[in-house]
């Protein structure tokens, strides 16, 4: 029997979903094996005795760590090495640099800022800012923190779509505005939502063009369609909680495991 290790993800990094995060890597551990052992990101032991692991780990010390577990011949799902390439400054980059949709730098609705460096762990971590003068505190503010690792684009109206994904043709995506579920409560910033047709393909390829840029396997984030059915990605984020969809993100999950262990044994 395969045995399978988890890594859950600092709780820091969890905001308001530790639950939900720890939820969906057990039901994919749970659909490959009965075999499993889970640790916490921070407790990743060195020569761990396994086949596979999934993990959710964020933090560089502890993706280090499980670059070293690849090298002895341990599948990650999600690669180290792709979860660090995820950071906003960076996965930001990437998908302007590949053509990926997202929000200007510049428009009349005001800005956000979001941390660059890592996940956000609190309302602090990502702000709405009205004007230029709000904008230039909350820099300021980022700075006394220490942090100088930071993103800014222009808000953009239309509906919230929030969407996860698994290489290998699994998609799905939802209004957080119909069902009211939200981490922050920034959702509401974009009010109730109006369903504005668009091409769910495309978003689809977008992310999927974004994802391969990075290595990612296990991935979501959130997305803005615009009254005329254009869309930007607003976030990009390395395995979500697929709260929404968990069971069947889990099958799939599971399903791409077995094939990338497979394909490496």
């Amino acid at each position: 029997m395969m045995k399978v290790l988890v890594v859950t993800r600092d709780k820091a990094l969890s905001p308001n979903s530790v639950d939900k995060d720890r939820a969906i890597v057990m039901a994919a551990a749970q659909l490959l094996s009965d075999d499993i052992t889970v640790v916490d990101e921070n407790d990743i032991p060195d020569a761990p005795c396994c086949q596979l692991c999934l993990s959710m780990a964020r933090l560089q010390p502890n993706l280090r760590k499980l670059q070293l577990l690849a090298a002895q011949g341990i599948t990650i799902i999600n690669s180290p090495e792709s979860v660090s390439a995820c950071r906003r400054s960076w996965i930001e980059q990437v998908m302007k640099d590949a053509g990926v949709p997202v929000p200007p730098a510049e428009g009349p609705d005001g800005y956000w800022i979001k941390r660059g460096d890592m996940a956000a762990q609190d309302k602090t971590d990502v702000r709405f800012c009205p004007d230029k003068e709000s904008l230039d505190h909350a820099e300021a503010d980022f700075k006394s923190r220490g942090i100088t690792d930071y993103t800014i684009s222009a808000h953009v109206k239309g509906d919230l779509v929030k969407w996860y994904a698994v290489e290998g043709g699994f998609f799905r995506y939802y209004y957080p505005a119909d069902d009211g579920v939200s981490k922050f409560g920034d959702e509401e910033r974009n009010g109730a939502a109006c369903h504005y047709p668009f091409s769910a393909q495309a978003l689809q390829q977008a992310a999927h063009t974004a994802a391969a840029k990075v290595g990612i396997s296990v991935y979501g984030g959130d997305a803005i369609v615009r009254a005329d059915g254009t869309f930007c990605i607003i976030d990009f984020n390395d395995w979500p909680s697929f709260s929404r969809c968990r069971d069947a993100a889990a099958q799939a999950i599971a399903a791409l495991a077995l094939k990338i262990a497979a394909a490496r044994s």
